[in-house]
């Protein structure tokens, strides 16, 4: 079933009303018509199903038929702090981050990172990248729209860091495993509601003066394995970790 994400103003007991891009794409892509049925999200861990009532050119009304929560979230909120890479690649990151289950995705500026953004050009990327994480959160079946927020600086994202319950961070001069996997079922541990925060370097890593401020913080230094993984790959692979974690463990409860 195609699902939707709207605005919870658009929303009343008994009916959604779906404006702008979505429906063109209903409409003209989909050629869906009155009778037929979608999934429709507020972003609040709620899913609608719903029976077209109205297709116009500027809106799509629809009946609730059912309403449920969202068995797709994890029972906890992971934000991945993702220092920005070259090129394309946070197209990437923030697409299987939100796969993954993030509920949030942070683009950070580090000493190392090559990219460097104005405000005209920040501005439209982070525009882009909140569309990919729609998309993502729509095929990837969502019951949360994931933010992505402004680029932050590595001081502020160490201030976001320190209101969560557990945050790691994947560095390639850790050693020992087991004190990383334990970090990992720490932090799968995390009672429902928790924040988790995982912050990854770009392609150069991280400072290690940045590592030693994140350390001081409390931040966990965790490694990854013994290989060295690229930016792009660090954060999908402690995301997926942490995923199978937390769902083995909630399956169990």
């Amino acid at each position: 079933m195609h699902r939707f994400f709207v605005p919870e103003e658009n929303r009343t007991e008994n009916e959604i009303v779906i404006h702008g891009d979505d429906v063109n794409h209903i409409r003209n892509v989909l050629r869906m018509a009155k009778g037929e049925k979608i999934m429709v999200s507020c972003g609040k861990g709620v899913d609608y199903e719903c029976e077209i009532l109205a297709v116009s050119d500027s809106e799509i009304s629809l009946l609730i038929r059912d309403e449920k929560p969202a068995v797709s979230e994890l029972p906890v909120e992971i934000t991945l702090f993702q220092a920005l890479p070259k090129k394309d690649k946070m197209e990437l990151v923030i697409q299987k981050a939100v796969e993954l289950g993030a509920a949030s995705i942070v683009p950070v500026k580090t000493k190392r990172c090559v990219v460097k953004l104005d405000a005209k050009k920040e501005e439209k990327k982070v525009t882009r990248w909140r569309t990919i994480a729609e998309s993502a959160a729509k095929q990837s079946g969502r019951g949360v729209l994931p933010e992505v927020t402004a680029v932050k600086s590595f001081s502020e994202a160490l201030s976001m860091a320190d209101e969560m319950d557990y945050v790691m961070i994947p560095y390639e001069l850790c050693e020992g495993m087991k004190e990383s996997v334990l970090s990992f079922t720490e932090a799968s541990q995390i009672k429902r509601g928790g924040r988790i925060g995982i912050f990854i370097g770009p392609e150069g890593g991280f400072e290690r003066g940045e590592v030693e401020a994140a350390v001081a913080q409390g931040i966990k230094p965790i490694s990854l394995g013994k290989r060295i993984l690229r930016t792009e790959t660090a954060g999908l692979a402690a995301l997926s970790i942490l995923m199978f974690l937390i769902e083995g463990r909630n399956e169990e409860e």
